[in-house]
């Protein structure tokens, strides 16, 4: 089966550093095959004939073995990511005009109530929930009214990751 593992606050503003190539080896002494990584932010892609609790466990114990620091970890299958990537509308960029994220929720987080617990304005972007992520839209001349900034210092910041949409896509199979 095809796994994406996405690693949560490494390679952000120079703390916390996981080479990727390190994370490849590791992914690989696992006995994990067509390990690739994505981008420095901490996105692996790989198959494993194990099931995704059984995923988790290795991939945690290892990093605990290895880092001297703790990597959260969400453990996907491509399906999960697919079904994610289909729920942003099509017309969800990332360009001059807007901003698209996709918040990948850890368990804890993952509940349809989450948007109302985040201390964002609603009234100046889109947001949706769907198992597993919250997706929103907003134009970036709203960025600062919407106070998105500030979901950075809510506690529920701790039960997410974050990648821009066209990440997002990729990771589910869509090619940039």
């Amino acid at each position: 089966m095809k796994y994406i593992a996405l690693l949560r606050g490494i390679n952000v503003g120079g703390n916390r550093k996981v080479e990727m190539k390190k994370l490849r080896t590791l992914f690989e002494s696992l006995g994990y095959t067509e390990v690739s990584t994505y981008i420095n932010s901490g996105n692996i892609i790989f198959e494993s004939e194990d099931d995704t609790k059984t995923v988790l466990t290795k991939i945690t114990k290892s990093f605990e073995k290895i880092f001297d620091f703790e990597i959260p970890t969400l453990v996907k299958t491509e399906k999960e990511m697919k079904k994610i990537a289909n729920a942003i509308p099509e017309g969800w960029q990332n360009d001059a005009t807007q901003k698209t994220d996709v918040a990948y929720l850890f368990p804890e987080a993952d509940s349809k109530k989450i948007i109302e617990e985040l201390p964002l304005k609603k009234e100046f972007l889109e947001i949706r929930y769907m198992k597993g992520a919250i997706i929103w839209n907003i134009k970036r001349e709203n960025l600062n009214k919407s106070q998105l900034t500030k979901l950075i210092s809510h506690k529920l910041y701790k039960g997410m990751t974050i990648r821009n949409v066209n990440t997002a896509r990729f990771l589910a199979g869509e090619k940039e």
